[in-house]
């Protein structure tokens, strides 16, 4: 069984960025789950207690599932009393104007305004979360944020020693064989001599340190 379980909470207005913010925490090393009902969260608790390897969890709590709206608030206070969980929330905000320029972009139904006007279903989303907003560890305005900024900055606050966040991978490759597909940036070499038609080279595998008396 793990020791403890680091939680974060993310919640916020619909539309500020939550599905960058999940994406940003699997990149993390973090076990994800998005728009989870409360009323699972013991059978959950249970689920990881004896899985015991599962050590980060990032949460998508939000209003698409307002119907369990009323729970939310007691799962959190179950969570602030549960020993083996440490919780952080965040909560990802932006101004209305930005949040009905996205609306409009993606040309989405805001969960709170189905039939109705898109300013009265923010009105209404940011009353019911003011609550929560209140109880946030973490805030972040996502108003003049790009996704990737908004990433890079999940990435300065959240990120752990046990998880680096920088992967670089060199490799070899024929033209004749085409370019590898997942190649973020190609360098052509063919201008270079080939060590294989040089003698003393060519039996060497790149590995090979040069002796000192030659």
């Amino acid at each position: 069984m793990a020791d403890s379980i680091n939680l974060v909470v993310i919640t916020g207005m619909s539309g500020a960025g939550k599905t960058v913010a999940m994406q940003s925490f699997e990149d993390l090393g973090y076990f994800t789950v998005d728009n989870m009902p409360p009323a699972l969260l013991p059978k959950f608790w249970e689920l990881m207690k004896e899985n015991g390897k599962i050590t980060k969890i990032a949460l998508v709590v939000d209003l698409r599932s307002h119907a369990f709206y009323d729970q939310i608030n007691d799962m959190l206070a179950n969570l602030d009393n549960t020993s083996f969980v440490t919780t952080k929330i965040l909560f990802l905000d932006a101004t209305d104007a930005e949040l009905v320029s996205r609306y409009k972009e993606t040309r989405r139904s805001h969960p709170l305004a189905q039939e109705g006007r898109l300013m009265d279903g923010i009105k209404e989303e940011r009353g019911l979360l003011t609550e929560l907003r209140n109880r946030a560890q973490v805030v972040i305005d996502t108003t003049n944020l790009s996704p990737r900024q908004l990433r890079e900055k999940l990435f300065v606050i959240f990120k752990t020693a046990d998880h680096p966040t920088f992967h670089l991978e060199v490799m070899s490759f024929g033209f004749k064989y085409g370019l590898p597909i997942d190649a973020d940036i190609v360098m052509d070499v063919r201008f270079l001599p080939n060590p294989y038609y040089v003698q003393k080279f060519r039996n060497r595998d790149g590995r090979d340190q040069e002796s000192t008396t030659t």
